[in-house]
C-alpha cells in the first residue's frame, strides 16, 4: 500500500503541479495551470479524488470496488479511489 507522503511526492512530480489547501487544512489539492486534478484528504483510510473523463469514470467504477463516485465532488467528473492495495 502507498504511504501518504509517497502519494504527495508522486503527484508533485508531475510537470507544473502545485499543492494548495484552499478548502481548509485537512485536504491537499493538486493543480496544474490552476486546474484541480487530484484531492487527498488527510484522514484514513488513504483516498484520492481524481478528475476523470465521464465515460472512463463509470467504467472504472464498474470494474474496481475501490473506485467510487467522487466524495463531495461532481460525480460525473470525479472518482474517489481508496488506496487499500486492491488496485
Amino acid at each position: 500500500m502507498m504511504e501518504r507522503s509517497a502519494l504527495h511526492a508522486y503527484l508533485l512530480a508531475k510537470p507544473g503541479t502545485t499543492e494548495e489547501r484552499p478548502f481548509g487544512p485537512e485536504t491537499a489539492v493538486f493543480k496544474v495551470m490552476g486546474k484541480m486534478f487530484a484531492l487527498v484528504p488527510d484522514d484514513s483510510p488513504l483516498r484520492i479524488n481524481l478528475k476523470c473523463d465521464p465515460n472512463d469514470a463509470l467504467f472504472l467504477r464498474d470494474i474496481y470496488t475501490a473506485v467510487q463516485p467522487g466524495y463531495h465532488m461532481n460525480k460525473r467528473h470525479w472518482n474517489t479511489v481508496t488506496l487499500d492495495g486492491s488496485i
